[in-house]
């Protein structure tokens, strides 16, 4: 009996201290600080988040589509969501940014996934290759799992089975917002949380 309230005490004590989430929208139809929903009609329901692209709006915004903004200071963080493509969207974009523009980002096209870092010291704040997944496509009208891991000079994406590693050392500077953004089609997204 002793061991059963010893070990019953050390799974509340355990639950009691787990950090709760830096951030987690539940998408519910109601606002959330923090969360700034642009460049298109974004229907919150059921859990989910979704949008299809205005072609006006599009090129109104100089062919940026729609996308969901999270102002949330961090520097590292476990980034976790999940999007569901319709078959005429062509990217869906992570992109964690810094005060001073972007700083890390993951882009899916049809043609694969790619990984860039902004260095800050490059002219006019320019991208840089840290890889290219020609395996990693997203499937249409299908929800895809994404975590994207900061963690100082580092940042692991996982998507569905594939998980890699990528370094840049301006990956560890402080970010002060977070966005998953697309063009093309319709796009939900869903289960955004972010850890520390």
């Amino acid at each position: 009996m002793k061991f059963k309230a010893v070990l019953f005490a050390l799974i509340v004590s355990s639950a009691l201290g787990a950090e709760a989430p830096l951030l987690k929208d539940e998408f519910l139809p109601t606002t959330f600080e923090g969360r700034r929903a642009m460049r298109g009609e974004w229907k919150f329901a059921e859990g989910s988040a979704t949008c299809t692209q205005d072609d006006a709006l599009f090129k109104k915004n100089k062919d940026h589509g729609p996308i969901l903004f999270y102002d949330l200071a961090y520097t590292d963080a476990a980034i976790h969501f999940a999007v569901k493509p319709d078959a005429a969207n062509k990217t869906i974009v992570f992109t964690a940014n810094g005060k001073e523009g972007h700083v890390f980002r993951v882009v899916f096209t049809r043609a694969g996934m790619g990984v860039r870092a902004f260095p800050p010291d490059e002219k006019d704040h320019k991208s840089i290759s840290l890889g290219n997944e020609k395996a990693v496509v997203l499937k249409a009208d299908a929800w895809t799992k994404i975590r994207v891991e900061l963690r100082g000079s580092k940042a692991t994406v996982k998507v569905g089975d594939f998980v890699k590693t990528y370094e840049h050392a301006s990956i560890a500077r402080a970010k002060a917002n977070l966005s998953v953004g697309f063009s093309y089609g319709t796009v939900s997204v869903t289960e955004m949380v972010v850890d520390k």
